[in-house]
């Protein structure tokens, strides 16, 4: 059977639906994502397919076991990393393995001859008996990960594992999960990081307001959902420029602060015209998944 599997989802708390029927399967060795705004229902969808939370409606197979029945069987075979770490700051690195480890019922002896190999994965060799108090905030997220692959795990969950860190932090996590899915492990991802969904995952939801909008592989939606190429338009003058012109050239234009983002499928002609206007600066790219994203959830701020 596939890892994760979720059929028809309910979740509502004091009358507000919260997650409102969404259906997906986790096929094993991909890397999938779950995206979404604030509020979109993500957290309370991982919660629920956890069995931290029960639904009011729908079924839910983790590793093999119906949840939240056999909830508990089933996260012992599923690694976290929560959204905020929560190390132990009164132990060291290895002393938060071991402990952690302990939760799954292994002994201290298997526990301790996976610590190298842990800690040689999280590039924190050497770091043993360092305490979590010394510790970078990229080198105490890269131990969360470890610590969530303590017990070999069917099913790894990562709930936005590079929050707060700084590029090259992020860039260090980024090749520690490649090998994972290279290595043929199943993973989760939650992430505000429209790059990162693009990297890691084979395939991804984006999810608003409870429901999944749209599913399918990164690249493909991008085809699929979007014009090809964006134009952005810079300057105190360019939200009067995109009312009064930018229909002539974009398929789309959309307006946020002093920036007008025009969506061609040939921005030959659009570039041509604005070269004549030297008051407005312009960057050509791509389409990316950030666009879709906010194409299909808005660019009104989420709290």
């Amino acid at each position: 059977m596939e890892p994760l599997t979720v059929r028809d989802l309910h979740k509502s708390y004091a009358g507000r639906e919260v997650v409102a029927g969404i259906s997906f399967t986790l096929k094993r060795g991909e890397c999938y994502g779950l995206l979404g705004p604030n509020g979109a229902g993500k957290t309370t969808t991982l919660r629920c397919c956890l069995g931290l939370t029960a639904p009011d409606s729908g079924a839910i197979t983790l590793v093999d076991e119906p949840v939240p029945e056999r909830a508990r069987l089933a996260r012992a075979r599923v690694g976290v990393v929560p959204q905020f770490d929560n190390l132990d700051p009164d132990f060291s690195c290895a002393e938060n393995l071991l402990v952690y480890g302990r939760y799954f019922g292994m002994s201290d002896a298997a526990i301790r001859a996976r610590i190298p190999q842990l800690l040689e994965f999280a590039g924190l060799a050497g770091k043993e008996g360092a305490s979590i108090r010394t510790l970078s905030g990229g080198m105490k997220r890269r131990l969360t990960l470890a610590r969530a692959l303590v017990n070999d795990p069917d099913l790894l969950i990562l709930d936005e594992p590079t929050t707060g860190l700084d590029p090259q932090a992020r860039h260090l996590i980024w090749e520690r999960l490649k090998r994972l899915i290279a290595d043929g492990k199943t993973i989760l991802l939650t992430t505000h990081f429209m790059d990162e969904a693009e990297r890691l995952c084979g395939r991804l939801a984006i999810m608003d307001a409870g429901r999944i909008m749209v599913e399918g592989a990164p690249r493909e939606l991008i085809r699929s959902q979007i014009e090809p190429q964006v134009v952005e338009v810079y300057g105190e003058d360019a939200p009067g420029w995109a009312q009064a012109e930018a229909a002539t050239f974009a398929q789309r234009c959309e307006v946020s602060g002093e920036t007008a983002f025009c969506y061609v499928a040939d921005a030959a002609p659009l570039l041509e015209h604005l070269a004549a206007r030297p008051q407005l600066a312009t960057l050509h790219r791509p389409a990316n998944l950030e666009d879709v994203f906010l194409k299909l959830t808005g660019r009104d701020l989420r709290d």
